[in-house]
C-alpha cells in the first residue's frame, strides 16, 4: 500500500453518519487507499478541534461488497461496530440499490438488509461463550463473574460486561463504566452495559463503550446485553432495547444475533489539507 500518512493527503472526504445518536465519521477508501493513523484518528474525534465521533469506520473494497474497519476515538482499533454497519449499509444500499449486502470485518463475514420503513437488520454474528474467546484473563463461567453485581460476559467481535441492575437511570455511570472497562479479567479493556428489565421482551439499556466513554447507543453492546439476558432466563431471545438515543430490536437467531434499527446520513464533507498537516 502506498503512503498515506496525513502529510500526503491533501485533503480527505468523509461522512458524518449516526444510528440513534451512536455518532461515526466514515470515510470511503474504495477507490483511494487511505491509511487510518492513531493520531489521525484521535485528531478527527476531537469534538472541538476536529469532527466528533464515538467511531470511525473505514470502507474499503473486499470479498464481499466492502470490508469494513473500525476506530475508537483513543484512536484503538475494534474488530465490530454495530450501528456503524447499519448506517454503512445502509448508505450502500441506497448508493447500489441492492436490498441485501455482504459485508467483511475483523470480526468476520457480516450480512446485512433492508427491513422496510427505513430500518436497516445486520447479523452481527454467533455470541462468543467462551472464556477465551471474549476474551477473559482467566478459565471461568462467562454467565456470572466473580465481579461485585455478578456480570455476564459476551463477545461480538469486542468484549462486554453486562450488569442487570433494579434501575439503569441510578447508575453513576461515567464513574461505574470507566472502572470496568478496565478490570483486570478483561485484558483488552471491555464494554460495560447496565440494564434493567421492563418486560420479558423489553429491556432498558445504558452503555460505557471503551476507548470511548459514554455514548447514546450501542449496537454490539446491544446484542450482548440481549445474548446475555436470554442467558439468563430473564427474556426470551427477541427483544426490545430502549437506550440514551432510541430503540434497537435484537433477535438472537440460529444463525447469529440479528439487531435493527434506524440509520441517519447526517453530512458530507471534506478535511482540509492544513487539518490534516496540524495532526502530525
Amino acid at each position: 500500500m502506498p503512503d498515506m500518512s496525513t502529510k500526503t493527503i491533501t485533503e480527505l472526504p468523509f461522512m458524518k453518519m449516526h444510528g440513534l445518536g451512536n455518532d461515526f465519521v466514515v470515510v470511503d477508501a474504495r477507490a483511494r487507499a487511505v491509511e487510518i493513523t492513531p493520531a489521525l484518528a484521535r485528531g478527527i474525534a476531537h469534538r472541538q478541534f476536529g469532527v466528533g465521533f464515538d467511531q470511525l469506520a473505514l470502507i474499503e473494497a473486499g470479498a464481499g461488497d466492502a470490508h469494513l474497519t473500525f476506530f475508537n476515538s483513543d484512536g484503538s482499533t475494534s474488530a465490530a461496530c454495530g450501528n456503524a454497519t447499519r448506517c454503512i449499509a445502509r448508505y450502500l444500499m441506497d448508493e447500489s440499490g441492492q436490498t441485501e449486502l455482504h459485508l467483511t470485518t475483523d470480526r468476520g463475514d457480516l450480512f446485512a438488509c433492508d427491513a422496510g420503513n427505513g430500518l436497516t437488520s445486520v447479523n452481527m454474528g454467533q455470541p462468543q461463550l467462551l472464556w477465551h474467546q471474549i476474551p477473559l484473563a482467566e478459565e471461568m463461567d462467562t454467565l456470572e463473574l466473580p465481579i461485585e453485581g455478578s456480570p455476564t460476559a459476551t463477545g461480538m467481535g469486542n468484549p462486554h460486561c453486562t450488569f442487570f441492575v433494579e434501575n439503569a437511570e441510578q447508575v453513576r455511570l461515567e464513574e461505574f463504566g470507566s472502572r470496568c472497562e478496565h478490570h483486570p479479567l478483561y485484558p483488552e479493556r471491555t464494554n460495560v452495559q447496565v440494564a434493567h428489565l421492563v418486560a420479558t421482551d423489553h429491556l432498558r439499556m445504558r452503555v460505557w463503550e471503551r476507548g470511548v466513554g459514554i455514548t447514546l447507543a450501542s449496537g454490539s453492546s446491544s446484542c450482548a446485553t440481549a445474548v446475555s439476558a436470554a442467558r439468563r432466563g430473564l427474556t426470551a431471545r427477541k427483544v426490545q432495547i430502549d437506550l440514551d438515543g432510541g430503540t434497537l430490536w435484537i433477535d438472537w437467531r440460529d444463525d447469529g444475533v440479528w439487531m435493527t434499527g434506524a440509520t441517519m446520513h447526517v453530512l458530507t464533507g471534506v478535511l482540509t489539507a492544513e487539518f490534516l498537516d496540524s495532526l502530525t
